[in-house]
């Protein structure tokens, strides 16, 4: 463990929690290495200093997970220590980690001499707030392949840098965590991960996922408005699959005439 300086970035907001809070002692965690369990006294609020983390919350009976999200570096989590309740949650180190943490008196005690701070974390709650009020509605009007568009977007936009050709490279995200992530199985994430694929709305591999999620968003708007039923929208998705995989047959068979 050690201390230091928080560095702040050269663009970020007063707004911003990191623009007020002193640095705190870093804290490692290994991969898969428990950081809370749901149930737990929340006594303090962490921050992603490098690496990733898994929090998801579990049914009553602990049987499945009914909500999961991913914090990278620079984001917080364990915002239930706001409040004074047990963790609903649980947290663990996707790899090898490094966090901060502070106490609630500890914010308290700054939020006190600086008030930004505390505006700040309310901003930062009411957007998680608004983000979860937005999965929970497209649980229960979207198809599953919405979901996961909307899903490859949202991580574009939390966790992607932009490339030459205006698509977004993203981490490589295993169809298993997806799968959580949308309240599916893994083999329905990996039917229609191809299915995108193929209509050229992203590539991936073990490495990293490259989205284009201007056509993503676009499919999601198309499909927003058509007032079509998930099933004809599958048919018209195959149909789009079946042109494009004729369009690259066509190609091939034209480079193989000129070799």
């Amino acid at each position: 463990m050690e201390t230091g300086t928080m560095p702040l970035a050269a663009n970020q907001s007063l707004e911003d929690p990191l623009s007020c809070l002193p640095c705190s002692t870093l804290l490692d965690f290994r991969t898969k290495e428990a950081i809370f369990s749901q149930g737990q006294p929340a006594l303090s609020l962490y921050l992603v200093i490098s690496g990733k983390v898994k929090v998801y919350r579990t049914s009553e009976t602990g049987g499945h997970q009914v909500l999961m999200d991913i914090y990278q570096a620079d984001e917080f989590f364990g915002l239930s220590a706001f409040i004074g309740k047990p963790h609903y949650e649980s947290a663990f180190a996707m790899e090898n980690t490094q966090l901060m943490s502070w106490t609630t008196d500890e914010i308290e005690g700054i939020a006190a001499t600086r008030p930004q701070l505390a505006m700040a974390f309310i901003k930062l709650v009411v957007q998680r707030c608004h983000e979860s009020e937005s999965r929970v509605e497209s649980f229960a009007v979207d198809s599953i392949q919405s979901r996961l568009a909307r899903a490859l977007v949202r991580f574009s936009e939390r966790f992607g840098h932009e490339l030459e050709d205006d698509t977004i490279e993203i981490m490589a995200l295993p169809h298993e965590l997806i799968a959580q992530y949308l309240g599916t199985s893994r083999e329905i994430v990996t039917h229609f991960m191809i299915r995108f694929r193929r209509l050229g709305y992203l590539r991936y591999s073990r490495r990293e996922v490259i989205v284009d999620a201007h056509r993503l968003r676009n499919w999601l708007n198309a499909h927003a408005t058509t007032g079509m039923s998930p099933q004809e929208l599958a048919c018209e998705s195959v149909k789009q699959e079946t042109a494009n995989d004729r369009r690259r047959l066509d190609q091939k068979k034209v480079r193989t005439a000129n070799a």
